[in-house]
Order: structure tokens, then sequence, then C-alpha cells
């Protein structure tokens, strides 16, 4: 699919030297807000494992595969260079933090409906320079915010892969027990350099055989090693195993390779064609991301990213307890943030912008019916967290709302040209009934009280100048208030009863004729 020519990775997650996490939300947001992702279902799928095995060079070949029309030949001409993630040879760590592709791929379900699919990729575990936090913090956030997370190892899937899943599988029981829903999706063991295809071979086939002996309990098995095994089958929905050939000595001994196809092994290049369209099927039923069996958005997304990474900030291993409490959290801030978006979109729909004045009966009205839909809206999602904290997050959606429909209101008014002008035309027409009056008192021989009619001529006169002082040189506006509040009581006291009086009056009238004829 087209992309711009700017599209690029970005670091939304980088390490600090002191081993801090920090999460760039605006890259991040800029990425998940994308004009292609926003209202659409998502999918996000991420490549981890232990550091210089080749995820990045693996991640590449996923973005030439979305970037291919109708997938058809995706895998490219044999002397076309890889491109896309960084990547390179070598025994030293390349990758840090997390990096996300700068910009969503539309993919289209069998329905036809579109979604938006990002891809990340995360630094390396475990090497000279990586804490067992740091370690803890990558695996932690890739499995909670990745729809599809490929493990990526080397050889063989060891008893090691799985320990480093026994804390999210502890996770995953709490979730289970809370709300009866496994919290993570797919994990996908990429096993490669599989050295073992005249035994097993090659592909999902093969790795089902490994994974199927790796993770089947055994007895007299130790208590541990056991619980493990249960504990990843039931928190997790999918979890497969894919064998994965040596790419070829070209690939791993020459400095120059740049991941033309031409030097890479035959046998490798076979299990790509199978491996990646395999893991962008549509009809795989967890592709989409799903939190608590809620689709959510890149918009969603946004939120639990947040809120997960300030789980981690204390740069200690949060309990299990800790990352659902977060999950929950984040869970009724996207709710809340859904909801407050619905409310926008719909007062600009009427009022937003350079829309048309509405009378401000006709304004609240479209508030109260907006306002109802945005908090049934949230209502409606199903959250975690349970009913006390849900409505602590409504309340704060309510609260919101109304400073919303405050703004909507003020900028409605300053399109009305009449409210606008109405401290000049309250002073004028002050003015011009003042001096009347006093011509009035004047011809009838009144001269005493005439003083205090070009008396108040003369005040509104002064107010007016001051008023339009202010507003020309925006000095004193202080005093502007003033006089544009003293205006008001003028207007809302004397005129506008005089007015409706002059116009209930006037309708009774043409009400009347009309009868009588």
């Amino acid at each position: 699919m087209e992309q711009s020519p700017s599209a690029g990775p970005v670091q939304i997650v980088s390490i600090t030297e002191d081993h801090k996490f920090v999460l760039d939300e605006k890259k991040l947001k800029q990425i998940l807000f994308h004009k292609r992702a926003l209202g659409k279902k998502i999918s996000l799928v991420s490549i981890a494992g232990d550091f210089r095995k080749g995820k990045s060079f693996m991640l590449d070949f996923f973005l030439r595969y979305l970037r291919a029309k109708d997938h058809k030949d995706w895998i490219g001409r044999e002397d076309e260079p890889l491109k896309g993630f960084d990547w390179r040879g070598g025994a030293t760590r390349h990758t840090t933090g997390m990096i996300m592709w700068s910009e969503p791929f539309l993919l289209s379900l069998p329905t036809g409906e579109e979604i938006a699919v990002f891809l990340m990729d995360t630094q390396g575990t475990f090497d000279s320079n990586s804490t067992v936090f740091e370690n803890a913090f990558i695996f932690a956030l890739t499995l909670l915010v990745s729809s599809v997370t490929v493990y990526n190892i080397m050889h063989n899937l060891q008893e090691d892969n799985l320990q480093h899943l026994s804390f999210f599988a502890e996770y995953g029981v709490l979730a289970i027990d809370a709300y009866n829903t496994s919290p993570f999706q797919q994990l996908t063991f990429l096993v490669r350099d599989w050295q073992f295809e005249y035994e097993t071979p090659y592909g999902f086939d093969g790795g089902e055989e490994v994974l199927s002996d790796r993770l089947r309990i055994r007895e007299n098995q130790h208590h541990d090693l056991a619980l493990v095994r249960s504990r990843l089958k039931q928190c997790f929905r999918k979890v497969n195993c894919f064998l994965m050939p040596h790419p070829g000595l070209k690939v791993t001994n020459r400095r120059d390779f740049d991941g033309r196809l031409l030097d890479i092994e035959q046998d490798f290049k076979k299990q790509l064609l199978t491996l990646v369209p395999e893991l962008f099927n549509m009809e795989n039923g967890n592709f989409l991301k799903e939190i608590n069996g809620e689709m959510i958005t890149s918009t969603d997304l946004f939120e639990y990213f947040k809120s997960y990474c300030t789980v981690f900030a204390s740069g200690e291993l949060p309990t299990p307890k800790a990352m659902l409490e977060a999950t929950a959290e984040a869970n009724n801030l996207a709710a809340k943030s859904a909801s407050k978006e619905f409310y926008i979109r719909a007062m600009e729909q009427h009022c937003g912008g350079d829309r048309p004045y509405i009378h401000p009966n006709q304004l609240e009205a479209l508030h109260k019916e907006t306002d109802r839909q945005a908090v049934e809206k949230f209502r409606c999602v199903r959250k975690m967290g349970g009913e006390e904290v849900s409505m602590v997050y409504q309340k704060n959606l309510e609260d919101e709302i109304i400073e919303l429909y405050s703004n909507y209101k003020k900028h409605n008014d300053s399109k009305n040209v009449f409210a606008f002008s109405r401290t000049p035309t309250t002073f004028i027409s002050s003015m011009i009934l003042c001096y009347f009056v006093a011509g009035i008192l004047d011809t009838i021989w009144l001269g005493g009280i005439n003083f205090i009619f070009m008396f108040a001529f003369w005040v509104c006169f002064f107010l007016l100048f001051v008023w339009l002082y202010t507003k020309y040189s925006g000095e004193y506006a202080d005093i502007g208030q003033y006089i544009d509040y003293f205006a008001d009581v003028i207007w809302n006291n004397a005129f506008q009863p005089a007015y409706s009086t002059c116009l209930q009056s006037a309708m009774r009238s043409v009400l009347g004729h009309a009868k009588t004829n």
C-alpha cells in the first residue's frame, strides 16, 4: 500500500543512562492518531527476544509483505536490498527501547472492513547492558499491547524460554479469575536456525510437534514447571511455533550483506513465504487487538501504553495485581476518551468551527441529548475494575463534558453579531433615548429634570468611548469587562423586557386581526 516517503521507524520508548524508560507520548500519539487509523479496529504485530538474533531483519520482511500490492510477489526481487527497520550484523546490540513504524498499514477483513495494522520492534534482551528490570519491562509491554507477538529464539525451544513467561502467566491467571477473559492473544515462538530438520520439519507443522512436546505436563514433573505450562495454555488464546532454517553463511558472515534475496538460502526464503502471510492472516480470530473482550481502536491503545508505562515508572517490577489494576485504569480511560470524543464530534458538527450561530435554547437541547448519548456509550462499554471504579471515571467524563459545553457556549455566542455588539448598541440606544426625552422635557419647560437625562447621555457617551479604547488598544481589559457587565444589566433589565412586551403585543394584535377577518 502507498505510504508517504517520510515513513520510517520511530523510537517511542527510550532508555536513559540510569536504566529508566521514557515513553515519548508525542511521537506515539502521532503514530496511533494517524488519519488512516482513526476510528478503525487495529492490530499490533511485534517481535521480541534475545539481542542479536535477527529480529529487525525478520521484521523488515513483515514490512515488505504489508507494502506489497495485493500481497502478490511480496518477497521482492532477488537483487533488492532489504530496507525499513534498521538492522546490521555483528555481536553488539543495535535496537534499543521500542520502535514503531511511523504509519499504519490498511488491510481488509473478509467482510471488506478496513483495519489499521501497526508494526513494533523491541530491544534485544539479556545482553551485557540490560538489567533484569529492562528485560521484564520490554517483554511485558510487548505482550500487553500486541495482538500478535513473535518470540524470536535461537536453535531450540528450551525451558528458560518458557520460564521468561512465568511472570506474565501469573498476571494472566489473575485476569482470567477477575474478568473471565484471556489477557494475551497470540504468541508465536519463532525458532531460528533450526538444526534438526531430519527429525522435525521446518514450518508450523514441525513447530507444533516441538511445542506440544515442550508444553506436555509429565508425571512426576516439578510443580513449578507444570504450573508454567498449564498457565501458558490458559492466558494465551493461541500459542504456536514455527521452525526456521539458517539463512546462510553469506547472511551471517559477510559485513556488506544488505538483505538481498540472492544471498539468502533457498530454504529460508521458502519458509518466509509460509510464515509471513500466516502471521497476517485476516481470518485469524486473534489478529485484531482486543482487551477485556472488546475490540479497541488506536486511540484506546494510546491510553493503555500510558498506563502500563506508568506502572513500571518506579523502576521495580510491579506485581501482577498492580499490572491488572493498570489495565483496568487504562480500560476505563479508553472508554472515557471514546465517549468524550463522541461528544466533541457531535457538537462540532452543529456548532463548531465556522458553523453558523444557533439559538442558546437549541444549543442546550443539543448538549443534553449528546451528553446523554456520550454517558450511555461509556456505560455500555465492557469495563474492568468494578462499578465503583467505573463511576469515578463516569463522573470525570461528566465534568469534562460540562467544561466542553461551556466552551461551546462561548464559541457560539462569539458568532452572534448582536451579542458581540450588545455593549455599543445598548449605550447608543440609551444616548438616543436620553437625548429624545431631554428634548421633550425642554419643550414643556421641565429643564431641571432635563439635566438628569443629559447627564445620563454624557455618562453613556464616556463609557462607550472608554469601551472602544479598551477593545482597540487591548489595554485595561478588566475595565472593558466591567463596562460589558454594566451594559448587560441595562439591556436585561430595561431594553429586553420592553422589547419582549412590544413583541408579544404585536403578535396578539396580528392574531386578533387574523381572527376578525
